[in-house]
């Protein structure tokens, strides 16, 4: 009697714990599929030893029952390049997650990949594997990485920088007053937040239209790809003379380039050539009481100025394309404009007082260029009318107000004011593309001698070959005959 009891004690315990299982109503179909919101995560180019942001996926089930994951793991263990955060849960191989139904969980992907002592992007790849009901499914995780020379904090002396490898600058390099860091053709330099290149000594950055130098942030995905102020910039400090910036790119810092300072005696003077300067939080080019000689260059989207020069100085600038169309990255407008010169600058301290900083305006010189953007002002003027205020715009496309006056010939010569002189760059608000529509008010109308001194523009195309110049740094060459 008593074994009886017990089979049928053991019997009915079986049949609880079948129930029980089927009570939880998980599926159990060997069909039963995951849905992701992804079939491969990939990393853009990331630098070695210095770990990724996250990248996340979802896995849903869509099916009207819970379903049980068996395991979820990364294929190459505790030896992969790659980490998982699985819903919470750190750790490269996690057994039984639950996925309610028509409900997702979250899987978060960081990668660090370490050195190889390599010059060329290297790829690292694994993969996730899902486990549920006996039907497996994968993930491709895909990394590009590359190796680097690290510039961290540093004061440098007389060196070279070569193409070799990426520099990646974190905190500072500062070129000291008795060096000149040069720079060749092909080199590309990233900057942490917060970095930036400063130099008393000299920077000669001697680019080619097919070698450029890049200054660029170090967030490398494609949603950074346009986003200002993820580095400090480039200063020149006052006193840093003959300064060189050829074929270079200059992009998403707070300022693109400063040449000379405030609180510093004499100035800093640099040739600025066939570069692109973009995306600057403040101001793209910002001299103080200084020197430059610029042609070629395109200055472009900014959150203050594009251009200001200020307390003075020497300036000469020729087919250039200066081009504010800000307001893709800030809710803020922008309220001031793409191009200011003074020869007077105010600065307001924390008490409520004012420091005021006079300088000759010796010469501001515009040639055959471009002031445009999308406010109805692109030109400030500044004069103390006490030091000289010297400035010319000769055979310029300028946003101004109709009541801007331009009737003063020792000013503006052979000058096209308003947005009726639109020059219809070819896309300036999404691709960001400023060479000129075949419409283009800006064709053919610039002083031929500047296109003669001048004669290739910022992609190498030649200036000379129909009936005039075009204003800005870009050359529009027709289709002739159907070709």
């Amino acid at each position: 009697m008593n074994r009886y009891l017990l089979r049928l004690l053991a019997v009915v315990t079986i049949v609880i714990a079948l129930f029980s299982c089927e009570d939880e109503g998980y599926m159990n179909s060997p069909d039963a599929e995951l849905r992701f919101s992804a079939d491969t995560i990939t990393f853009d180019t990331i630098f070695t030893t210095i770990g990724s942001t996250t990248q996340r996926f979802t896995v849903h089930n869509p099916y009207g029952e819970n379903i049980l994951i068996s395991r979820i793991r990364l294929s190459g263990g505790d030896f992969s390049s790659f980490r998982l955060n699985i819903n919470g849960e750190v750790g490269n191989e996690v057994y039984e997650i639950e996925v309610p139904s028509r409900d997702s969980i979250f899987i978060f992907v960081e990668v660090t990949i370490d050195p190889n002592g390599q010059n060329l992007p290297m790829v690292v790849q694994d993969s996730i594997e899902f486990t549920t009901n006996s039907n497996i499914q994968n993930i491709q995780l895909i990394a590009y990485g590359q190796d680097f020379k690290l510039v961290k904090g540093e004061t440098i002396k007389t060196t070279t920088w070569t193409a070799e490898k990426p520099y990646l600058v974190y905190d500072y390099a500062y070129v000291d007053s008795t060096s000149v860091l040069t720079i060749e053709p092909g080199t590309k330099i990233y900057f942490h937040k917060g970095a930036g290149l400063y130099a008393r000594g000299k920077i000669k950055a001697n680019g080619t239209f097919q070698q450029q130098i890049q200054f660029l942030p170090d967030r490398l995905e494609d949603s950074y790809k346009n986003v200002p102020d993820q580095w400090n910039g480039i200063v020149l400090f006052s006193g840093s003379h003959d300064n060189v910036f050829n074929f270079c790119v200059i992009k998403n810092a707070n300022i693109g380039l400063q040449v000379g300072t405030i609180e510093n005696e004499g100035y800093a003077s640099v040739k600025l050539t066939n570069s692109q300067i973009e995306n600057m939080a403040y101001a793209g080019l910002f001299a103080i009481k200084s020197k430059i000689y610029a042609y070629n260059d395109l200055i472009a989207n900014c959150g203050f100025y594009a251009v200001a020069l200020l307390v003075g100085g020497e300036y000469e600038f020729y087919h250039t394309t200066i081009a504010n169309y800000w307001g893709n990255y800030s809710t803020k407008a922008r309220s001031t404009s793409s191009l200011v010169l003074s020869n007077v600058l105010i600065i307001q301290d924390s008490k409520g007082g004012s420091t005021t900083y006079n300088g000759d305006l010796e010469k501001a010189t515009f040639g055959n260029s471009i002031i445009f953007g999308n406010n109805t002002q692109e030109i400030e003027l500044g004069n103390n009318n006490k030091n000289e205020f010297n400035f010319l715009f000769e055979n310029c496309i300028m946003q101004v107000a109709d009541t801007f006056n331009t009737s003063n010939k020792d000013n503006y010569k052979n000058v096209w004011k308003g947005v009726k002189y639109d020059p219809l760059f070819i896309d300036p608000y999404t691709e960001f593309n400023y060479q000129l529509d075949t419409l283009s008010p800006a064709k053919d109308v610039g002083n031929p001698e500047y296109g003669e001194q001048f004669p290739l523009d910022i992609l190498t195309k030649d200036r000379t070959g129909d009936s005039g110049p075009d204003l800005g740094a870009y050359e529009r060459i027709e289709k002739k005959n159907g070709k």
